[in-house]
């Protein structure tokens, strides 16, 4: 065994945000480090949401940011505390990457892209000594405690003083978070959750005449409203998009927990969406009633409110025939459209799942209490959040958190 910290062997597996964030914690303090991947590198889920923007972090008051994380308020805001998202940007900045802050409060690179974000970071790793295995899938243990990993020349065995695992939800298989992990801790007696899809979208059964003909097509400056199981009533306003299936984007993500929990208790959900949420109900139906003359509705509408297009389909499509023909029934439909949905789209097409390892199961350090010298970090944790850096945000800070458990725990073994 090793006389203190500095002298012990750590294994990492999963290197992504949470992963590489406990690699850096422990380098530092002199520790050998090896990440170990299935992936040929690591980072792809972290490179890949960052294509169309790398949102880091949001900007909002302390007490928002928090509520974001639901039931599991308390347990993130411990990880939090000595990594929330001013000294995240700081931590950005050290690396070289400036950031801003955008007009809904969300934080991006200056660049907009992950990509060198990451690089920096791995250099800085590899700087510090940590050692890379790639293509190195986790199989589990050993009956004596070894590591299995299949990698491309066969089965290999490992030893470490400590095993951090940070192996990512359920969802991107390609890009390495399948899940797998699951009933390899749950046959070892770990308190795990099955994996949900979250920020995800949603079936809605569409016709398939409106499916054929506005698929893929946004919903801009809708408000949404959802009251949840709780009673507790909800409305945002943003941007959705309309799918040959369903609905998805930003503002279905939002509250994509709340829709996925009604779901598995009543088989459906249903939201509503003020289709107009610029113009007040009253004006609407003033609009509405307007003499339209030999006009059709359809050109009425459009005429009167702008209504045309998805938005008029979305009309058609969720009102009764009866509903849309009479004018105080539409006009409140407009402001109140009933969109009910009937199925989460499958885990792999969610951008992250809620489910996993049992924060109970876990001591402040987020070591495993029934074993002892086994840590766990980020969106393998049963634990969510909305889109909008929240997710990134606390990866971060349970890997951070995961490390100094790792390192306290080290020391206080003498390993």
């Amino acid at each position: 065994m090793s006389s203190s910290p500095s002298c012990s062997r750590v294994a990492i597996i999963g290197g992504g945000p949470s992963g590489l964030m406990a690699a850096e914690v422990l380098s530092r303090a002199g520790v050998t480090v090896t990440v170990y991947d299935a992936m040929p590198s690591v980072g792809r889920k972290f490179l890949l949401a960052g294509v169309g923007g790398m949102n880091i972090t949001h900007s909002e008051a302390k007490a928002d940011f928090l509520g974001r994380y639901r039931e599991r308020e308390n347990e993130v805001a411990a990880w939090l505390q000595d990594f929330d998202a001013d000294i995240l940007r700081e931590w950005v900045h050290g690396l070289g990457v400036e950031t801003f802050v955008g007009s809904s409060g969300k934080v991006f690179p200056r660049e907009m892209k992950a990509a060198p974000l990451l690089r920096a970071w791995l250099t800085r790793l590899r700087e510090a000594g940590v050692q890379f295995r790639v293509r190195h899938r986790w199989l589990g243990w050993k009956d004596q405690g070894a590591l299995r990993f299949a990698t491309p020349d066969g089965e290999q065995e490992a030893r470490h003083d400590a095993v951090l695992l940070a192996l990512g939800g359920g969802s991107w298989k390609k890009l390495g978070s399948d899940g797998s992990w699951l009933p390899v801790l749950a046959e070892r007696g770990v308190a795990v959750r099955d994996l949900l899809p979250a920020n995800c979208g949603f079936d809605c059964n569409w016709s398939s005449h409106f499916a054929d003909k506005f698929a893929g097509e946004p919903l801009k400056s809708v408000l949404l409203e959802f009251t949840d199981l709780a009673g507790h009533t909800v409305r945002k306003t943003g941007e959705c998009v309309v799918t040959r299936h369903g609905v998805e984007g930003n503002l279905i993500y939002a509250f994509s927990a709340p829709i996925r929990d009604s779901l598995l208790a009543n088989g459906s959900a249903t939201v509503y969406l003020d289709l107009l949420p610029q113009k007040s109900a009253g004006q609407v139906a003033a609009e509405v009633k307007h003499p339209r003359g030999s006009r059709s509705l359809s050109s009425h509408l459009q005429s009167r409110l702008n209504l045309k297009g998805v938005r008029a389909g979305l009309l058609r499509e969720c009102l009764s025939k009866e509903a849309f023909n009479d004018m105080d029934q539409l006009a409140a439909g407009i402001k109140r459209l009933p969109l009910t949905m009937y199925a989460t789209r499958p885990i792999d097409e969610a951008i992250s799942t809620a489910g996993g390892v049992r924060l109970e199961a876990l001591d402040a350090g987020l070591m495993l209490k029934d074993m002892p010298g086994v840590f766990c970090a980020g969106e393998m944790l049963d634990w969510e959040a909305p889109t909008g850096g929240y997710l990134l945000t606390a990866c971060l800070a349970s890997g951070r958190a995961a490390g100094q458990g790792m390192l306290d725990w080290l020391a206080a073994t003498g390993r």
